[in-house]
């Protein structure tokens, strides 16, 4: 069966929200539906039609995303689902071919998803770009090292975080472009950030901020709930949960963390995604007392390979012939050389031999600098042809810091 694709109109929200509702399992609260629907962008969604039915949908979000050396305009997909009863009957993949035709139409060169099954999206050329880390950290064994950074024109602010909202989006706007993945919030973002209805607190408490400020403004937040709780002997055993952390300085870093890790009432704490190059991890004294889980963040997608590849910087001047595999842009599907060094980039079509082979997934993970191209080369799954051309495109690919968004879309 073929399965009529189009974008929706507001009238038919409520079928494209069911299909996700089926798909994930999840009912949102109405304030939290409302909110969904505020932010999507409806001449960017896309649903799969079973007659009047709606069988399969996904939707795109216009992103302004940090990549090495400045910032690009890239397609967010998010909403991706199919009805249970519509699987394997090729909905899915009519979708996302349509939508990565529809992203190129719109002069985007990159999309990024967050998956939310990692063996999916590889089938349609997406790599895994950035990882995260959970932390969980002893109250009691979290002291700094002796030379952790200090600035006594600093101070700490506690506020309730919708009074100090124009700060906190401020604040954020100066950090945004320093790490690759970030990407600039809209108001509905915002929204969702700082939304507070009991839904939102899931058990966990009000939202609650504190601020690092000098006299010339804020220089980083923190937004957190705290959990309380009293073991049977009367000891206090709170949790505090930690959404975000962001700084503009290495000593107003330390001191919210520092405000954390001292909270009275609290044993634990929480921070459920953290860049894996977190400054934290350098400044606890016994990282042991770190406890840290590991999983994929970011995914990537060269849309068109050319562009993307000369809309970013390098961290080492490469010159290669990379043949590019790519089933589903089959645009992409060709020889290309890349001439890069830290000053800027060229990528054009050749006809010459190939130094290596690369399935377009490979150089989507590797587009943010903290790809796998030399791991991957050992596995198997890409192919050498000049000695030494994977470890070179690695290398004029690799990026500090580590690219993470932060924020799921």
């Amino acid at each position: 069966m073929t399965y009529p694709i189009r974008p929706i109109d507001e009238s038919e929200w409520p079928a494209f929200l069911r299909v996700l509702e089926e798909g994930f399992g999840w009912t949102p609260h109405p304030q939290q539906g409302a909110r969904f629907k505020a932010e999507t962008e409806f001449d960017r969604t896309l649903a799969a039609f079973d007659g009047d039915d709606i069988a399969g949908v996904t939707a795109v979000l216009s992103l302004t995303m940090t990549v090495p050396g400045g910032q690009l305009p890239v397609g967010g997909v998010t909403s991706v689902s199919v009805l249970p009863s519509h699987r394997r009957r090729g909905v899915l993949s009519a979708l996302m071919r349509r939508q990565l035709a529809d992203i190129r139409e719109r002069g985007e060169s990159v999309a990024a998803l967050y998956a939310s099954e990692a063996p999916i999206y590889s089938r349609y050329g997406y790599g895994r770009a950035a990882h995260e880390l959970s932390f969980r950290i002893n109250k009691h064994a979290s002291a700094f090292v002796a030379n952790a950074p200090q600035d006594p024109s600093l101070r700490l602010r506690v506020a309730k975080p919708a009074d100090v909202r124009a700060d906190l989006e401020k604040l954020f706007a100066t950090v945004v472009t320093r790490r690759p993945g970030r990407y600039e919030r809209k108001p509905h973002a915002w929204d969702g950030v700082l939304a507070d209805e009991e839904a939102d607190q899931r058990g966990a408490g009000p939202l609650r901020s504190v601020l690092a400020e000098d006299g010339a403004g804020v220089r980083g937040y923190a937004l957190f709930r705290i959990k309380s709780s009293w073991d049977g002997n009367g000891v206090p055993d709170g949790e505090l949960k930690l959404y975000e952390l962001e700084a503009a300085d290495p000593a107003a870093y330390a001191l919210l963390w520092r405000s954390l890790l001292d909270r009275d009432l609290v044993s634990k704490i929480d921070a459920g995604t953290r860049p894996v190059d977190d400054p934290l991890i350098a400044l606890l004294a016994d990282q042991r007392q770190l406890r840290a889980s590991w999983s994929d963040e970011l995914w990537v997608r060269l849309v068109e390979v050319d562009r993307a590849l000369t809309s970013r910087a390098y961290s080492a001047a490469v010159d290669v012939v990379i043949e590019v595999e790519d089933d589903v842009c089959p645009w992409n599907a060709r020889r290309w050389r890349l001439t890069a060094d830290p000053t800027g980039a060229e990528c054009k079509p050749v006809e010459d031999q190939p130094d290596l082979t690369v399935p377009v997934n490979a150089l989507g993970s590797a587009y943010l600098g903290d790809g796998l191209l030399l791991e991957s080369l050992a596995a198997g799954l890409l192919r050498e042809h000049s000695p030494g051309a994977v470890r070179s495109l690695a290398t004029a690919l690799s990026w500090s810091p580590k690219p993470w968004a932060g924020l799921t879309f």
